[in-house]
């Protein structure tokens, strides 16, 4: 009887660290598995072009300009690409003027209407019906007040610069304004603003799609540019002397 029970209670025991072993490792296993989220939100915090960290149709904007921007509708991107290029053959290559432009395409829009309305009583057709066009007040307003804060925000910045407080702020724009310059000597307003357009309805999409492919190219650019940048501050700008912040006078 005292072996029977003696063996009762090895089994016993033996039941029982298997289930703790068990729970150890059900426990390990359950830690391990927390520790995956945060491994992959770590993998997941990869370099994005211009530190953006939502999709690039949200850069856009999310609505239909973003679609027409992204060729999510095929129809209407290529339908307003082919209208810039028309108007910008018109107006470049065949040197063809806005006011000319505009007066004789009012010219044909009234002599069509004005002969439609007067043959229509001798073919026994209804007229033509000209809608009512007005332009609506509020939109007129945002973009007012939108451009207001725009230009009143340029001209702040223009003010900080030219106190001389940022020496940096100050390089980056005069650069950014020289390289405007050399590239208004290449071409005109007009060319400038076909480019930009061409540019807008081609480069997001093709960032879109070799977004994986360019982001780590990117990435090296980027550290090459800080480290270069370091080096430049390091041996010219850390030397210049700066202008002393004028003291607030005391009441």
């Amino acid at each position: 009887m005292s072996d029977h029970e003696d063996k009762h209670e090895e089994s016993l025991l033996e039941k029982i660290s298997e289930k703790n072993k068990g729970h150890d490792l059900s426990s390990s296993s359950s830690d391990s598995d927390d520790d995956k989220p945060s491994e992959s939100s770590m993998k997941a915090k990869v370099f994005r072009l211009f530190g953006r960290e939502r999709p690039v149709h949200d850069v856009f904007g999310g609505g239909k300009q973003a679609d027409i921007f992204l060729w999510r509708n095929k129809k209407i991107s290529a339908g307003t690409l082919g209208v810039a290029t028309v108007i910008w053959v018109l107006f470049e290559l065949l040197e063809y003027h806005l006011l000319t432009l505009v007066c004789h395409l009012l010219m044909l829009a009234l002599a069509l209407l004005f002969l439609w309305s007067n043959a229509a009583t001798f073919i026994h057709k209804s007229p033509p019906r000209i809608p009512e066009v007005q332009i609506p007040k509020d939109p007129v307003l945002e973009f007012a007040q939108a451009l207001r804060f725009e230009i009143n925000r340029g001209f702040a910045v223009l003010r900080d610069i030219a106190s001389g407080r940022d020496l940096k702020k100050f390089l980056s724009v005069i650069v950014g304004l020289w390289v405007s310059s050399i590239v208004g000597s290449w071409c005109n307003f007009l060319t400038l603003f076909y480019i930009v357009f061409v540019l807008l309805h081609t480069v997001p999409v093709l960032y879109e799609k070799y977004e994986d492919k360019v982001d780590p190219l990117a990435e090296k650019a980027w550290h090459e540019i800080k480290k270069q940048y370091a080096v430049f501050d390091a041996k010219v700008l850390s030397k210049i002397p700066k202008r002393p912040l004028k003291e607030k006078k005391k009441d």
